[in-house]
C-alpha cells in the first residue's frame, strides 16, 4: 500500500485547492493507498532560524524549534510521495507552505557535524496547484523551486497538476477539471 501525504497550504480548508483535492483523494483512497492529509494552514509552523541544530542530529530531524512542523516532518519520512497542494499567491505557494520548505533543512544533514543523509531520500514529491494566472506564468517560480529542492535532496519530481481559477469553485468542479484530477491520482500511484 503506497502512503501518500498531501500537504494543503491553502487558508481556505474549502477552498478552490480543497475541491481539487477531493477527486484527487478519492481516487488514492478507493485504489488503496493510504492518504494523510495535513493541513498547514491551521499548524503552528515557525520560520527556520538558521541555527543549525539540526545538522547536528544524526537519523532524526532535530530542528530546535518546538512547533508543530516536528510532526509533519514525521509524517513526510513515513510516506512513499509528499504532494505540495497550494494555490499560487504571487507566483509561488503560501506563507504556511513556504515557511515548512524552508524547515526542510533538516530533513537534509549536508552542512554539520553527521555524516552525509538525507531522511527523504527517495521520496516522490507531486505539486497541485489552483492559480488565477495562465499555468505557465503563475506556476513556473514555484515548480522549478521543487525540482530544485528534489534534485538537491535526492528526491523524485514526478509532476504537477494545476487548475486556473476561471469561476471560483466552479473552476474545480468541471467535467475537465475533475478527471484530471483523478488521472493524476491514477498517475502518482
Amino acid at each position: 500500500m503506497k502512503k501518500i501525504c498531501v500537504l494543503m497550504g491553502s487558508p481556505r480548508i474549502n477552498g478552490n485547492t480543497a475541491e481539487l483535492l477531493k477527486p484527487f483523494m478519492a481516487k488514492l483512497s478507493e485504489d488503496g493507498c493510504r492518504v494523510d492529509y495535513i493541513t498547514l494552514h491551521d499548524k503552528g509552523i515557525k520560520p527556520c532560524m538558521g541555527c543549525y541544530a539540526c545538522q547536528h542530529a544524526a537519523g532524526r530531524y532535530g530542528c530546535a524549534l518546538n512547533d508543530d512542523a516536528h510532526g509533519i516532518m514525521d509524517a513526510i519520512i513515513a510516506a512513499d510521495l509528499v504532494v505540495f497542494a497550494t494555490p499560487i499567491y504571487s507566483w509561488y505557494c503560501t506563507a504556511p507552505m513556504k515557511a515548512l520548505l524552508d524547515r526542510h533543512f533538516g530533513l537534509n544533514k549536508f552542512y554539520g557535524s553527521v555524516d552525509r543523509q538525507s531522511l527523504w531520500a527517495g521520496k516522490q514529491i507531486a505539486i497541485i496547484a489552483t492559480h488565477g494566472y495562465d499555468r505557465e506564468y503563475a506556476c513556473q517560480p514555484f515548480e522549478t523551486g521543487i525540482k530544485r529542492l528534489c534534485e538537491h535532496s535526492e528526491l523524485e519530481y514526478i509532476g504537477m497538476y494545476t487548475v486556473r481559477d476561471e469561476d471560483n469553485l466552479a473552476s474545480f468542479r468541471t467535467e475537465d477539471a475533475v478527471s484530471g484530477a483523478v488521472a493524476f491520482a491514477t498517475y502518482c500511484q
